[in-house]
């Protein structure tokens, strides 16, 4: 019997109890929903979090917060740790930044409290530093500030009215109005010295607006002052980076920082290729590393074991659904013992009528799987359409933005499609033998 004829058979054999047939391709159908809407919830959330992740943190960015030392221990990075850095292969630049104090900073009639930060201009700038305004600095004088300092802006006497809005930020006619570029504004630096409170003013100017932040949660309104500021603010409190002394505590003694001592040190790869040879040269030579590409390699193995895992329980449903197929094959069986009888009596091979209930077996599998997979992609859109409302409307809270609830990958409805048709072949596997067992005599004298 050519293959042709046998589907022709099959499709014929399977219109006499369309009933029967409608009910085990859906309850098949069923089962794979069941499984792909159900793993996609565990690819839906692996996403949702991989992109946040790689928002947050640029991909080339490794962080490294010092060095390990056999004898001496933990040891901040210095220059000649940023020169070994530099000569490495695949490294575009190594920022370096020193931490100040947060001081008050005034300008005309407002004033905020700001992070100042020595930073490495030229570095930063082949990292990807970029301004919305103005230029980098040139002189000792001259800074660089956040994107949301001049929002952070208050005005610098009492008020009568609510300062703040309901979101927490300054109301609109509170606001510094004017632009900041050119402006001075005055640093004041503090210490303690008998038990009292010293300011000094320092004056610098605003040269550079750094750009805005491209998520909506960052927020930038550090100041970057130049190492000649850091000097002054060391002669002036006669501490290390400016640290204040514990007023209860005049005799305490501060850490020796040396001038060439960094507290944040960042390299930036050519590429994302790159992150991994760094990351692993780093280790290799003692200094600890950070890097989203580490993140990421965690949470990956994390969410393929929730994912795998899923994809499991979802398999216990199809197992269940095969249930019914063996049922239907086995009653197909019984129902066509005198076809077989006819099909044996004309010389047909027990492998042929064997891979007929085969081919059977597996269209009802493979159309329940397909039907299966459209409802799955269908439900796949209505979670993510609608869920986030009825979040909203049952909590009164917004979803967090850019979550995924459910998400498809065309690599999903390839397993489930795999897993389906294996497990209708085992279930009619068994039908199938028993139909090649049928008696010739018996299954002619039941069709005489």
């Amino acid at each position: 019997m050519r293959l042709k004829d046998q589907f022709q058979f099959v499709r014929q054999n399977m219109k006499k109890n369309r009933t029967r047939l409608f009910m085990t391709i859906l309850a098949t159908a069923m089962s794979v929903a069941f499984l792909i809407v159900l793993a996609s919830v565990g690819f839906g959330l692996h996403k949702s979090i991989v992109k946040e992740t790689l928002e947050r943190r640029i991909v080339t960015e490794i962080e490294v917060p010092g060095k390990e030392e056999p004898n001496n221990g933990f040891r901040q990075l210095t220059d000649e740790d940023i020169s070994y850095f530099e000569e490495m292969d695949d490294v575009k630049a190594v920022t370096r930044r020193k931490s100040l104090q947060q001081y008050m900073f005034e300008v005309d009639d407002h004033l905020t409290d700001a992070q100042a930060i020595v930073a490495h201009m030229p570095s930063e700038t082949k990292a990807g530093l970029e301004l919305s305004e103005g230029r980098l600095p040139k002189a000792e004088n001259e800074v660089v500030v956040g994107y949301h300092f001049v929002e952070n802006l208050r005005p610098n006497r009492e008020l009568s009215e609510e300062l703040y809005d309901e979101k927490g930020q300054i109301k609109e006619e509170f606001r510094y109005k004017e632009s900041l570029i050119g402006k001075k504004i005055t640093m004041n630096v503090i210490k303690f010295e008998d038990g009292k409170e010293i300011t000094e003013p320092l004056e610098v100017a605003v040269v550079g607006i750094r750009k805005k932040p491209t998520k909506e949660w960052e927020y930038d309104s550090i100041v970057f002052v130049s190492e000649g500021v850091l000097e002054q603010v060391e002669e002036f409190t006669g501490t290390p980076r400016g640290m204040m002394k514990d007023p209860n505590n005049p005799d305490m003694e501060l850490p020796d920082i040396p001038l060439d001592q960094y507290d944040q040190v960042k390299l930036y790869a050519k590429d994302m290729e790159s992150v991994k040879d760094i990351t692993a040269e780093l280790e290799e030579n003692n200094y600890p590393s950070y890097s989203v590409i580490n993140e990421l390699k965690d949470v990956n193995v994390m969410f393929t074991i929730v994912k795998a895992g899923l994809i499991f329980i979802g398999t216990i449903a199809i197992i269940i659904a095969s249930i019914g197929i063996y049922n239907t094959m086995t009653m197909a069986v019984t129902e066509r013992a005198p076809d077989i009888g006819i099909m044996k009596a004309i010389g047909a091979n027990p492998k042929t009528i064997k891979k007929i209930f085969l081919l059977e077996s597996s269209y009802i599998g493979l159309i329940g799987a397909a039907v299966g997979t459209l409802v799955a992609y269908a439900i796949s859109f209505i979670v993510n359409f609608g869920l986030p409302m009825i979040i909203k409307q049952a909590f009164g809270e917004e979803p967090p933005e850019g979550l995924i609830f459910s998400h498809i990958p065309y690599t999903l409805p390839i397993i489930s499609f795999i897993i389906c048709y294996l497990v209708t072949i085992l279930s009619g596997l068994r039908p199938a033998q028993r139909a090649t067992k049928v008696d010739v005599l018996q299954a002619m004298r039941r069709e005489v």
